[in-house]
């Protein structure tokens, strides 16, 4: 059954979407209470659902990264990155999803921090905490793009994991684009393991 008017006003009104400007440029951003109880949210702008083939990346939070600048991974860089990117191209979304510590929770990733200050790699630390080396689920991923009317992407990764997802779950990646930043002293031993041992698209 069609929406009135008067109900297309109120879901227009209640939607979790609002203007964000940065320090990279203005966007908007979404939440999406209707699919999910964890704050995933979409950054974007211009009108991705207009574009046959937005530029998306898919950023999984990262505490130390993301808002503490740690140099121990390449979250924070790729994530501005990405919104650089995206705001140079005019149009394009990142899908922000809280799955802290490769899904693990901030707790246990700071445990395997503590591993890796003993010498176990990134993916070794995971496995001795009890932990998978990946518990994330991209498939919510695919909902909110979805939601909000995009079907077909060009997909800002380096994890072959993320577009079988995306792919499994009825969002075309028409383009693979490589995504690297912030490779340094302190990461670059967390890199090769992404590289050598979890299957990630990245060359030294």
């Amino acid at each position: 059954m069609a929406l009135s008017k008067q109900q297309q006003e109120r879901e227009r009104m209640v939607r979790a979407d609002a203007h964000l400007p940065t320090e990279h440029g203005n966007f908007r951003v979404r939440a999406f209470p209707e699919l999910t109880s964890e704050d995933h949210c979409v950054i974007y702008t211009g009108q991705p659902w207009m574009d046959e083939a937005p530029l998306v990346r898919i950023h999984s939070e990262c505490l130390t990264g993301d808002a503490f600048s740690s140099l121990k991974c390449d979250c924070g860089p790729q994530l501005k990155r990405a919104l650089n990117g995206i705001q140079e191209n005019g149009v394009g979304m990142v899908v922000y999803l809280r799955q802290e510590g490769r899904g693990i929770g901030l707790a246990a990733k700071i445990q395997a921090y503590a591993l890796q200050d003993r010498g176990y790699d990134t993916l070794d630390a995971n496995l001795l905490l009890g932990h998978p080396g990946d518990a994330r689920d991209y498939s919510i991923a695919a909902e909110m793009l979805q939601a909000m009317g995009v079907s077909q992407v060009r997909l800002l990764t380096n994890n072959p994991l993320k577009y079988r997802a995306l792919e499994e779950n009825g969002i075309e990646v028409v383009e693979r684009i490589e995504h690297i930043d912030g490779v340094g002293p302190h990461n670059r031993e967390y890199l090769s393991t992404k590289a050598a041992r979890m299957g990630h698209l990245i060359e030294f």
